[in-house]
């Protein structure tokens, strides 16, 4: 009796890349790509419209990015299974894609049987990660607990998180600290990687339940 393929759904915006997973996938790996996306949001269209057993997915795409795609994508379908493909190994995407719901985390250098490996994991429900990621995991979750709340925050840092807890705009920030509002973007984009969040409303929640805000 002939098992049934795995479906797949590629998301990535370069077709030279999706031509080459979807040889290795079908050649290689006894899977169906059922589906391919250039965008954020046709990821979410195809991965709801053909319900594939593992959605593929690049973080940085036009449009909607990969974070934002998964998280959708999981509210809609919590059981499908997302596997983040992606040059990005910086601690802040990582535990992004993680907090949306990714159950994978592969980088693009990785071979191609590890890729196939992963891919086979998160369709039996598994979680799954390349080594540099797993060891990011397990310092993460190892670590002690800070003495402070964001306590590798700078201080002008903990009071933008703070007005940023209070529903403040960009704009807003900028003209009640008297910052230009390209210091204050540079500042939000530091706060987002040491907190681990993707953005402005992760962000707010993490200040909130640590205190901040009004």
């Amino acid at each position: 009796m002939t098992e049934t393929p795995l479906r797949v759904v590629l998301a990535d915006d370069h077709p030279l890349l999706r031509h080459g997973l979807r040889s290795l996938l079908e050649e290689v790996g006894a899977a169906e790509v059922v589906g391919e996306a250039e965008t954020g949001e046709r990821a979410v269209e195809l991965a709801l419209e053909l319900e594939p057993d593992v959605v593929v997915m690049d973080l940085a795409m036009p449009g909607a990015g990969g974070i934002e795609a998964t998280r959708a994508i999981i509210d809609a379908r919590p059981d499908m299974g997302v596997l983040v493909l992606t040059m990005s190994e910086d601690d802040a995407s990582v535990f992004a894609a993680l907090r949306a719901g990714a159950r994978g985390y592969v980088l693009k250098g990785s071979d191609g049987g590890d890729f196939l490996g992963a891919v086979r994991a998160v369709a039996r429900g598994e979680a799954v990660y390349g080594p540099g990621v797993a060891s990011r995991i397990s310092r993460f979750l190892t670590a002690g607990p800070s003495p402070t709340p964001f306590s590798d925050l700078t201080a002008r840092e903990r009071e933008i998180l703070d007005l940023l807890a209070d529903g403040l705009s960009n704009a807003d920030i900028a003209a009640k600290l008297f910052l230009s509002m390209k210091t204050v973007k540079n500042h939000l984009t530091s706060i987002f990687a040491k907190l681990q969040v993707a953005d402005r409303a992760q962000a707010a929640v993490r200040a909130r339940q640590a205190g901040l805000g009004s």
